[in-house]
């Protein structure tokens, strides 16, 4: 049995689909077992079962009887404190329950540009580095991925680059716009957990990105001739970005820019620093071209 957490996040769906279709075991836990994203797991002839990540006993419950896990939790936006209940305690609980319950293996979603370079910089870098080394300390089996830009064609950060290209009257660029990123098609990153979870003689921590390293001045010009946007680009200073984001970090809901969002873009470029993915899994991997007539098309 293979449980799987954050089955009802953007990743996630694909993920246990992709197990389900290999006919592989599910198990998922779920904090609305009732709720529309859980009945679709459901439906795929995953099981269920209620609790959460931060809840010790709903852990314990969920990894009985499993002998691989597949732990997709993560936030993006929140106190220290929230980013370090929700991915590092919670990761520490749920490796304790996993050892204590004879799972062989486990498989974790991590992140491009998570080091030990960068783990101070952002909350979010330092749950993820947090998480790795529990994970990587535990004696376990494991497989750690840490994918670039995850492109879907719904949801994640690509639907609020699709929104800001047709609504915008111009385009703004971040900085310069020279950064690269290597964005990845979301059927890629779950096809990569699959083989995570089957090849027990593969181990490590992996980097995934897509075929195609662009700038980001390249990839807002590829996305909109794929919209048949002709609107012009503009080049905002990271300064005036910054205090746009300390304003829209008060709103309510999901912001799409943050300030530590854009510490995490001033860093550095976003690529993979080799092929060991590539080579050792040896997947075929959606261009970025056919990624964005994927993400626009009905």
């Amino acid at each position: 049995m293979i449980l799987v957490t954050g089955g009802t996040g953007f990743v996630g769906p694909k993920v246990v689909h992709a197990l389900r279709e290999r006919d592989l075991p599910v198990r998922c836990l779920a904090r609305k077992p009732a709720a529309g994203p859980a009945q679709s797991l459901s439906a795929w002839g995953s099981e269920l079962v209620q609790g959460e990540v931060t809840d010790v006993a709903s852990l314990r419950r969920a990894v009985d009887g499993c002998d691989v896990i597949v732990h997709l939790v993560a936030i993006r936006q929140g106190s220290r404190e929230t980013f370090e209940r929700v991915m590092e305690q919670a990761t520490r609980d749920l490796v304790a329950a996993a050892k204590d319950a004879g799972v062989r293996r486990f498989v974790l979603m991590s992140a491009l540009g998570t080091s030990e370079e960068t783990r101070d910089l952002v909350p979010y870098y330092h749950a993820k580095w947090e998480m790795e080394r529990t994970v990587a300390g535990s004696g376990l089996e494991h497989v750690i991925f840490r994918p670039s830009f995850i492109f879907g064609r719904d949801g994640g950060i690509l639907a609020t680059f699709k929104r800001l290209a047709r609504l915008a009257p111009v385009t703004p660029i971040i900085g310069s716009g020279t950064q690269r990123i290597q964005p990845i098609w979301i059927d890629d990153v779950a096809a990569y957990f699959v083989e995570g979870v089957q090849q027990p003689d593969v181990a490590g921590i992996f980097e995934l990105g897509g075929p195609d390293v662009v700038s980001w001045n390249e990839f807002w010009e590829r996305l909109k001739r794929v919209l048949g946007v002709r609107r012009p680009s503009i080049h905002v200073p990271i300064g005036l970005m910054r205090a746009n984001a300390l304003l829209t970090e008060r709103l309510p809901g999901d912001i799409p820019l943050t300030r530590d969002l854009l510490k995490m873009l001033e860093h550095g470029d976003n690529v993979v620093s080799n092929d060991e993915a590539v080579q050792t899994f040896g997947l075929p991997l959606v261009q970025l071209d056919e990624q964005l007539r994927r993400a626009v098309s009905k």
